[in-house]
């Protein structure tokens, strides 16, 4: 497996096609591919960077961000995508925890530069999108380019390491996920047959390109020849115009950007009959906004992805004809559907024993996506692996016919007077309010019961509704066990991750503070 082998085939089938559109630029695949050879030789030749050794990006999304992924791959070189929602101190951490050599950053981080003065201790050089000539401190894109001669295919591929994409910054030091040739490649195939991806696809890069699931369409569009657009970052009314005017036919977006979509004010003034697949995973979709979305976008298919950052992300996909709300199968709209072709899942208890269906535990997988490792952490690499499975850390269950149903990240579980709470269950029946716009559910501590369910809701601006009608309005929907014990109201935003998963950690701080544990 080899993430080049993508590229020579879309040149070779498709030479004269569009690989790019990124504002007013658009470029072939035969000029793609001569730009990121040409760039393999810059980052090796001019640079004098060796095999393996690690380039970071920072930048918003562009088709140079593609371009460069590309070339570290034709090098045999190892990329370290940012994220771009990081404080300068998380970024040093992670520049000097990979050892990166050479810095990416488009004309929106260069101005960061200065807070890394001094604090990188393994960056050598700086390469710049945005400048137009190259200076002392400072490389210029593309001049590097210009004036570099093609490099050859390294030929890196199989169980070498490609990428080192960073996790697990909300509960901890980050840790370096690093993902292979093979798994990259294997995780691409998997989601071109369930995906929806062809040779006429316009993928819209509206995710941002750090994160893993955005590069399985990198590989997976580019092996069909297909087109890449590109926004830089994703805001809702821009995503739209885009769709309309480049007529997109495929995306991929967390829950939270689905539900900005659907309450976008001018959404149904834009033509968006082109999108033909709309990707979601990363967390929970609640049912209110799957809803909404097929009403904004009704002749659009839906496909949920399900995985980890280990995972390369994909272990496991649900079919468009599975998100429906009727009919004998409309139970598995709830589910994050079958696993993927080239893996295996079970639910396990805590010593690793497999359960029968329908009994929570424990999700592990293994397959050719599974991660090499932990960058430089093999303690933490062999736990996570263990008996030769991924320990996801998310709590669900099976059902007979193959059905994963995800109840909650282990560590989000709330026992509430000795019964299991799963947040999602009861942030789907917030969600169902017609008032409420997002909301997350966390554990807080009770003197009566441990730990008691909270909520935390913003609602739309044009609604309102009081405490005593939300929380009535849940005891119709779900177990009273379930039911928020409290409930806050907030105008700001829910803390998002850089991948737009809610930080639940940080709505948990102000209420565990000064206590040793998170937990009762």
């Amino acid at each position: 497996m080899n993430i080049t082998q993508s590229l020579r085939r879309a040149v070779q089938i498709n030479p004269n096609g569009i690989a790019t559109i990124d504002g007013d630029r658009q470029q072939t695949w035969s000029e793609f591919a001569q730009r990121v050879s040409a760039l393999a030789g810059g980052l090796t030749r001019n640079l004098q960077l060796q095999q393996e050794d690690r380039v970071a990006i920072l930048s918003l999304n562009s088709d140079y961000y593609l371009e460069t992924k590309y070339a570290i791959a034709w090098a045999g070189l190892i990329a370290v995508p940012l994220n771009i929602r990081l404080a300068p101190e998380e970024l040093i951490f992670l520049l000097n925890d990979s050892e990166t050599r050479v810095l990416i950053v488009d004309e929106t981080f260069s101005a960061m530069l200065p807070a890394f003065e001094g604090k990188l201790t393994s960056v050598e050089t700086i390469i710049n999108y945005s400048a137009t000539d190259s200076t002392k401190s400072i490389v210029a894109y593309q001049s590097l380019i210009v004036d570099s001669e093609p490099a050859p295919d390294a030929n890196a591929g199989n169980d070498d390491t490609a990428g080192i994409f960073y996790t697990g910054g909300t509960t901890g030091l980050p840790k370096g996920v690093m993902l292979t040739h093979d798994n990259l490649v294997h995780n691409a195939l998997n989601c071109l047959n369930g995906l929806g991806y062809n040779a006429d696809t316009r993928y819209l890069h509206a995710a941002p390109m750090f994160h893993a699931a955005d590069a399985t369409s990198n590989i997976a569009v580019t092996m069909l020849g297909g087109t890449h657009v590109f926004i830089p970052k994703f805001e809702p009314e821009q995503t739209l115009q885009l769709i309309e005017k480049q007529q997109v036919t495929n995306c991929t977006l967390v829950p939270t950007m689905i539900n900005m979509l659907v309450n976008t004010p001018n959404a149904r003034q834009y033509d968006l009959s082109s999108l033909k697949r709309l990707a979601y995973g990363a967390s929970p979709m609640p049912e209110a906004v799957l809803k909404g979305a097929q009403e904004l976008i009704p002749n659009t298919e839906f496909s949920q992805a399900y995985g980890m950052t280990e995972l390369s992300p994909i272990i496991t996909l649900l079919a468009p004809e599975f998100h429906d709300f009727e009919g004998p199968f409309a139970h598995r709209v709830r589910s994050a559907g079958n696993v993927v072709l080239t893996g295996e899942i079970r639910v396990v208890d805590e010593y690793d024993q497999p359960l029968p269906n329908g009994s929570i535990g424990e999700v592990i997988a293994r397959g050719p996506t599974v991660m090499k490792g932990y960058w430089r952490r093999e303690a933490e690499t062999a736990e996570a692996k263990k008996n030769g499975w991924m320990h996801t850390g998310d709590a669900g269950y099976m059902d007979d016919d193959g059905y994963l149903y995800i109840a909650d990240r282990v560590k989000d579980m709330i026992v509430s007077g000795g019964e299991n709470v799963y947040s999602v269950e009861v942030e789907n029946a917030l969600y169902q309010h017609p008032a409420v716009e997002s909301c997350a559910v966390i554990g807080i501590p009770s003197e009566a019961w441990g730990e008691q369910v909270h909520a935390i809701v913003i609602l739309h601006a044009e609604n309102s509704a009081t405490e005593a009608d939300i929380l009535n309005f849940c005891k119709e929907k779900i177990a009273s066990y379930k039911v928020p014990r409290s409930l806050d109201f907030r105008t700001i935003p829910l803390p998002v991750s850089g991948a737009g998963k809610i930080l639940k950690t940080e709505l948990r701080k102000p209420f565990w503070e000064g206590r040793s544990k998170q937990v009762n």
